[in-house]
């Protein structure tokens, strides 16, 4: 066999990330492996064959979903330009709603007051003649 020698579950040693974690993931390999059994590895780890179980099981679907195929390329930006867009209206609806109030408060205002005669328009006289 020409090449580097494959490494096995030693080759968690150069990743990063906690010791315990890397210690336990090499043992996992290890059991995936052959080379240890999950009892020694529970025993290794001070841990049940339970949980040696399931973190081999976790550990697995974690690096099935990590492989999953990804869209090529960036991601696109309509997730972020949607928050955009959604936030515009907010500010339209809130300053639609201040015109309607102040609108609103202009009509009740000329209901109240007197009306006043527009230019080149003749006083009306309200009260009549005694």
């Amino acid at each position: 066999m020409r090449g580097r020698t494959p490494q096995g579950p030693e080759i968690v040693r150069g990743l990063e990330g906690e010791p315990q974690a890397r210690q336990r993931l090499e043992r996992i390999l290890e059991t995936v492996a052959g080379r240890l059994s999950v009892s020694a590895a529970a025993a290794h780890l001070g841990i049940t064959p339970q949980r040696v179980h399931m973190l081999r099981e976790l550990a697995l679907q974690g690096a099935v979903d990590a492989l999953a195929p990804q869209p090529l390329g960036r991601p696109s930006k309509s997730a972020a330009s949607e928050q955009e867009q959604i936030d515009a209206l907010r500010r339209d609806i809130e300053r639609l709603q201040r015109e309607l109030a102040a609108s609103k408060l202009r009509e009740e205002i000329a209901l109240v007051l007197p009306r006043r005669p527009r230019r080149g328009e003749k006083k009306r006289r309200t009260d009549a003649p005694s």
